[in-house]
């Protein structure tokens, strides 16, 4: 088969579809492998280092979509990028297409054959593609929310930690998935007290036999994220629905209840967000403020640490690459129950009902 790596050009998006290993790994397996001229330059990786690993390198996007049975990427396509798919082109991203009805509807009239990394799921029912981007963005909410609690940015001017006679700061996390058990390690290492709420028992039963004194469970409903958000200086929304809009857990009358200069970190922006007024940003414009309520809701944080992230994402996704690459998309998901469920979109048509639901349609819209 042949393969595209195209350098991703959302804003401030830096990481790249496949390290030059995984490059290796499919050229081994007798692929073809294209990559866009300096596509892995913002995670550390150059021309040379793909060249190496056997890729040909080609000088813009649109060769590479040209020339490719298969795109594999980090980020959904963006606009730009939507005439250059090609009709049963496999693309090998994530897509998070609850969160956008027009990305939804170009990838139905490019008839493509839409792969989302969000949704495949293994037997287990854990998220295996999401996962190592889960656990970048929970520890990075807690960096970016300690930083945007600084004064000087309009937050509390609370240390995270707290010092001797001054008690520390409280992290309230909305979920305890990935994102939030990782997002509760790092504010309980700087020594927060934090608070997790979700409505699964088993997940707050893990949380508490893992996590230090300082970090206790509640249950979630509307009463006791009422009653939390008015003592709480750092908001994590960790909530996710595979392939569903996130449910609004905070909403616009409850920021007034806040305390100025409270934060929230919106991880779960990528699908809609858990808060009413959640709005997507960059990395180059990263906040926004409600009500004296600053909020962080950057859609690819895992963006600014892309060496990181980029290795962390090839290692979980090459697989499943492969698979495609060795056997097709149509026998590989026949084989592969987890891939199976990372079908979105197939040549113009819905083939995940959460898609569906989250724009309220009966049927498919083209």
């Amino acid at each position: 088969m042949i393969v595209g790596i195209p350098k991703e050009i959302k804003n401030n998006e830096s990481r790249v579809g496949m390290t030059p290993g995984g490059v290796f790994e499919l050229v081994k397996n007798n692929h073809k492998v294209y990559v866009q001229s300096d596509a892995g330059e913002g995670s550390g990786f150059f021309n040379q280092d793909y060249q190496q690993a056997g890729a040909i390198i080609l000088d813009t996007i649109g060769q590479v979509y040209a020339m490719s049975e298969m795109i594999v990427k980090v980020k959904e396509p963006i606009e730009e990028e939507y005439n250059l798919i090609q009709e049963g082109q496999i693309l090998f991203t994530y897509f998070h297409f609850a969160s956008s009805e027009a990305l939804t509807k170009a990838m139905i009239k490019q008839k493509a054959v839409c792969i989302a990394y969000e949704t495949v799921e293994d037997e287990e029912g854990t998220l295996p593609l999401l996962t190592p981007m889960s656990e970048v963005a929970g520890r990075m909410a807690i960096q970016q929310g300690a930083k945007y609690l600084e004064k000087p940015v309009k937050g509390r001017g609370v240390l995270l930690g707290g010092v001797p006679g001054v008690a520390p700061g409280k992290v309230l996390v909305l979920g305890a998935g990935v994102v939030g058990i990782q997002a509760a390690k790092m504010a309980a290492g700087l020594g927060a007290h934090v608070t997790i709420l979700d409505v699964n028992m088993k997940r707050l039963r893990y949380a508490n036999d893992v996590m230090p004194p300082h970090v206790v469970t509640e249950f979630s409903n509307e009463f006791n994220i009422r009653r939390l958000i008015k003592t709480h200086d750092l908001i994590i929304g960790g909530v996710l629905l595979k392939g569903a809009k996130a449910p609004n857990l905070i909403t616009r009358d409850m920021l007034k209840e806040m305390r100025p200069g409270t934060v929230i970190v919106d991880v779960a922006v990528d699908q809609g967000g858990c808060v009413e007024t959640t709005k997507p940003t960059t990395h180059e414009d990263p906040i926004y403020i409600i009500d004296d309520v600053v909020h962080y809701s950057v859609a690819n944080m895992p963006g600014a640490v892309p060496y990181t992230s980029t290795m962390a994402l090839t290692n979980v996704t090459l697989p499943f690459a492969l698979k495609l690459a060795n056997l097709g998309w149509e026998a590989a998901c026949e084989k592969d129950a987890s891939l199976n469920k990372g079908l979105n979109i197939v040549k113009g048509k819905i083939v995940l009902q959460e898609i569906i639901e989250a724009f309220g349609w009966e049927e498919i819209v083209a």
